[in-house]
């Protein structure tokens, strides 16, 4: 196996690649990336058995047919240090990876390429195309929302469906929802995935913002996501996702519209007394007043008090409510319209964020109890 490439080419492949390359393992195999040389195309390949990356360059200078498997971690910091020149890569007769850039040689212990556990075929069921940017997008404003908790293993997922004409990314982790849609147009037909967020993490980086589509497959337990020049097995989650659109309230007592920013800031600024060090990491819940014209923010613990007014529009009834204030900042972070709605119905009811322009973006967040 020989071949000739520029830096930044190699570059393109490992950025992608080796997210999914599994460190310090009991199978030697898996921290390593496969490497294949054919008709000038080389094939790089990473696989941890629940998430595995292809990426292929084309158009190298190939000068001899091959493949081959070296640790992924040892690779890669190699290639990012030479020069930004071409590089040469061959296996020797000793079955070494000899990497030569200018005056630079390295030579890389490599592995049985056919024990590599090469990414599996998918009996494709469904499939649906969407543009990267769009998708992208979508992902950013809901995945903040994925459960981290494995006592409820469906809620570590994102849902992914096409339902009504609209394809919907979904988040939930028992305190939150976020929820992401965009229209898909007729005849799309259904479509369902759930998707573990860790690995969606993974895969929304080699998304660019560009309207260049790429395809999502399913089959039973897995799911492929065909970008470009890169393919991306993921296991999925079995199991039956939450009924989304019967806990989000339809009804409201109270709504209030404001400046995205100037709230932000203000829950940013009085949440700094949210948590006392002096109870051992204790967090307090911000307390939010809601009247006419305008809106308290506070926050009192052992170490002092906050206190923040905001002016608001104000529609229905005076409201006081606690929240978490984490969670009313993820989501204001990812909205980018100037102005939002809060929707209350009671102090122990959910709030509802929307975006006054954007109305395919709902996040709902749960309260805290106040103590009397």
């Amino acid at each position: 196996m020989k071949f000739i490439c520029e830096k930044g080419k190699l570059l393109l492949a490992l950025n992608s690649v080796s997210r999914t390359s599994v460190g310090r393992t009991t199978t030697p195999i898996l921290e390593g990336i496969y490497i294949s040389v054919k008709r000038n195309n080389v094939l790089f390949v990473t696989n941890d058995l629940d998430i595995g990356m292809e990426y292929t360059l084309e158009d190298v200078e190939t000068i001899e047919d091959g493949a081959t498997v070296v640790d992924c971690r040892m690779f890669s910091e190699i290639i990012r240090k030479l020069p930004d020149e071409k590089i040469s890569l061959e296996v020797n007769d000793k079955n070494l990876l000899v990497i030569e850039c200018e005056g630079s040689v390295y030579k890389l212990s490599t592995m049985n390429h056919f024990e590599f556990p090469m990414l599996p075929n998918i009996d494709v069921e469904k499939s649906i195309s969407v543009s990267q940017g769009a998708l992208k997008e979508m992902i950013k404003k809901t995945i903040f929302a994925v459960s981290v908790e494995e006592n409820r293993p469906i809620f570590t997922g994102c849902l992914i469906e096409v339902a009504d004409d609209e394809l919907k990314v979904v988040a939930v982790d028992g305190f939150r929802l976020a929820l992401r849609k965009l229209p898909m147009g007729p005849n799309v037909g259904n479509f369902s995935a759930i998707v573990p967020g860790k690995y969606l993490n993974e895969i929304v980086k080699n998304l660019q913002d560009i309207d260049d589509v790429l395809t999502i497959s399913v089959s039973k337990n897995q799911a492929l996501f065909e970008i470009q020049n890169c393919r991306i097995v993921s296991r999925l989650l079995e199991g039956d996702f939450l009924n989304y659109n019967s806990v989000i309230p339809v009804e409201k007592e109270t709504r209030i519209k404001v400046n995205k920013n100037a709230l932000q800031s203000a829950i940013e600024r009085a949440a700094i007394f949210s948590m006392s060090a002096a109870e051992k990491e204790k967090k307090y819940p911000i307390k939010i007043f809601v009247s006419l014209g305008s809106i308290i923010i506070s926050c009192t613990s052992q170490v002092g008090d906050a206190k923040e007014e905001v002016l608001v529009e104000t529609t229905g009834k005076e409201l006081e409510i606690g929240f978490n204030h984490k969670y009313l900042i993820d989501a204001l972070k990812v909205i980018e319209d100037d102005e939002v709605y809060l929707d209350f119905g009671s102090a122990i009811s959910p709030c509802v964020i929307r975006p006054l322009v954007d109305n395919k973006y709902t996040y709902m967040v749960l309260p805290v109890r106040l103590k009397e």
